[in-house]
């Protein structure tokens, strides 16, 4: 496949951008640019994304951290290799536990939502199965910036901004002071531009690096988590972060307008991406900008979503399967729902029919899209004194119903919204691409594959183009940039719209293909720091 064989529509609105012998893409311009780095020192596309998702933790700690997790797709000779590096729920929590204490819901902070981290096992394995230089080599400018600082980038300040907003309000207790002597010691948070230096953060990647990740699970790192967790009445266990590893899986694929689609199985929600694909190649779409166009996003996402929180969960949980939800027959049913007016969404019956993406590519055709995130923002609020280690709080997004599929239960991943999207033709690769934010992600890649596959335009229009989001119900949320007949016309249908002035709610995305020759295409994200180092 040649670039222009997808017809990409030139020049963008913002440069796209061009480069042979190395690409990296991501939210935040240094972490990009240490990726690159160890490129040319040598390293592979791997190395690149494991240096960059390190550098991430220091350089935009309000979407992950140390203690995140993350998933990969990595493309190394034309073949898909899948990671999920997700934690699970520790050994000692139950809903039963949480019902004698009085909770009828997972809380959004302290201890309870908190899963084991998983993304340094994911660094050290994808350094271990794929990198080409030495793993510490890769933590290097994660550690530099960590213990000398760097300035805070504009998207970065702000969203640190609103945490502390946040948490000055509803973080009581002592367990979180932690929190606010590791990222906010002067008592305010940074501004733009201005250094910020984690010394804390410099010890543990160095020990992270120096340990092959082992202290965080085995040594004195874990030793650190759990006695902190014991401090507080939390239920992480010694054994809980000994006995975790990150685990390999098959990607999962639909085909989209002759384009193989490719997302990581549950528990991660990528499978709905596929899902709503699924649905809409069963229609024509001549233009982008119109009622019908948007209807049928949001009517299919609707019916998608439906099923996945209903049946999205850690694999071994979930009472169908990966086939029967992508099945062709299964997306016809689904399709012939879809009306002339919005629907209120249920769930079908298969049996019958805060987060940092980056992208990298070399010159040696591997590529990888990964994805790492606390979820909400800083996480849990909790950090481990003296490491820096934020605490996610993944376990967030578990049902405290026991008829649900996602229900909590000892050492069960839940219901992830992190996922990293790639995309071949006739078993080469094309490319990765991801849209990081919640529940937004799938409904990005979504549109950021019809945007290059039914409507032609190259990666960085793809990402510029106006965005819609499913928020529940009729309810859908739209960005400024959409034309009044559209509104209106979906207003007309039933649809209950309002537009956001702030464009933050809509996703954060990156986008690299290869053609044919090796040349490296890249678009990046105007709704942030986005930014594109390139060989």
């Amino acid at each position: 496949m040649k670039i222009d064989a997808l017809k990409y529509n030139y020049p963008s609105r913002r440069n796209v951008i061009f480069g042979k012998r190395g690409m990296v893409a991501t939210s935040q311009p240094l972490a990009a640019q240490a990726g690159l780095d160890i490129m040319k020192k040598g390293g592979n596309a791997v190395d690149a994304a494991v240096a960059t998702a390190a550098a991430l933790t220091v350089l935009e700690p309000t979407s992950n951290g140390i203690g995140s997790d993350n998933f990969a797709i990595v493309s190394m000779k034309d073949k898909l290799y899948g990671l999920n590096s997700s934690g699970y729920a520790p050994a000692a929590i139950s809903i039963q536990k949480l019902k004698e204490k009085g909770y009828k819901e997972i809380p959004k902070r302290g201890f309870i939502p908190v899963t084991v981290p998983g993304a340094p096992a994911g660094w050290a394995q994808l350094s271990k199965r794929f990198g080409k230089l030495p793993f510490a080599e890769l933590l290097a400018p994660a550690i530099e910036y960590a213990d000398k600082g760097y300035p805070v980038a504009p998207t970065t300040a702000s969203n640190w901004e609103n945490d502390l907003d946040e948490f000055s309000h509803t973080l009581k207790g002592e367990e979180f002071n932690y929190w606010f002597e590791t990222f906010t010691p002067t008592g305010r948070a940074p501004v733009p531009g201005e250094t910020v230096i984690l010394k804390d953060h410099a010890k543990t990647l160095r020990e992270i690096a120096e340990t092959q990740a082992q202290s965080f699970y085995h040594g004195d790192l874990a030793k650190r988590i759990v006695g902190f967790s014991k401090r507080y009445g939390g239920y992480l266990d010694a054994s809980d972060l000994a006995e975790y590893n990150s685990e390999w899986v098959d990607p999962i694929s639909i085909n989209y307008r002759g384009y193989d689609i490719w997302e990581l199985p549950p528990n991660g929600q990528g499978i709905v991406a596929l899902m709503v694909l699924n649905i809409l190649k069963g229609y024509e779409f001549e233009k982008r900008e119109t009622t019908r166009t948007y209807h049928l996003i949001v009517e299919a996402l609707k019916l998608a979503f439906a099923d996945a929180q209903k049946y999205i969960t850690d694999p071994r949980y979930m009472n169908v399967g990966v086939s029967e939800l992508l099945s062709s027959a299964y997306a016809d049913e689904r399709r012939r729902l879809i009306g002339r007016t919005a629907m209120l969404p249920a769930a079908g019956d298969p049996h019958s029919g805060g987060t940092v993406y980056l992208c990298c590519a070399d010159s040696e055709g591997n590529m990888v899209s990964m994805i790492q995130s606390n979820y909400l923002g800083f996480g849990s609020g909790l950090v481990v004194p003296g490491t820096g280690i934020a605490l996610q709080d993944r376990g967030y997004n578990f049902s405290m119903d026991e008829a649900q599929d996602n229900c909590l239960a000892p050492r069960k991943r839940p219901y992830h919204t992190i996922i990293p999207g790639f995309m071949t033709k006739n078993g080469r690769a094309v490319g990765p691409f991801g849209v990081m934010g919640c529940f937004m992600q799938p409904q990005g890649h979504v549109q950021v594959v019809m945007n290059t596959l039914d409507f032609h335009m190259n990666p960085q229009d793809a990402l510029d183009a106006p965005r819609v989001q499913w928020v529940g119900g009729k309810n859908i949320e739209i960005e400024p940039f959409v034309s009044l007949p559209v509104l209106q016309g979906l207003k007309e249908m039933g649809h209950e719209v309002t537009v956001m002035h702030d464009v933050n709610g809509f996703g954060r995305g990156e986008i690299i293909w290869r053609g044919d020759d090796g040349t490296l295409c890249g678009g990046t994200e105007p709704r942030t720091d986005g930014y594109i180092a390139v060989w």
